[in-house]
């Protein structure tokens, strides 16, 4: 398994002002929960689901199987 920033820079960029903006909660989303704190908890989720592949919710994260 490996976690990786999106290879899109603008998208990285885009998103980590926002989570800047927000102290570091998902820009994508309207609350401000602990579930929604970067690294969220359904990312966090995903990466322990052995058959995901693919972004965390706001496209920051990308995890891959290999």
């Amino acid at each position: 398994m490996k976690i990786t920033l999106n290879p899109d820079k603008e998208i990285v960029k885009a998103v980590q002002e926002g989570l800047r903006l927000k102290g570091g909660y998902c820009p994508c989303r309207v609350q401000k929960t602990e579930d929604y704190k970067c690294m969220c908890k359904e990312f966090r989720d995903q990466i322990n689901d052995p058959e995901f592949e693919g972004f965390c919710h706001c496209k920051l994260y990308y995890k891959s199987k290999d």
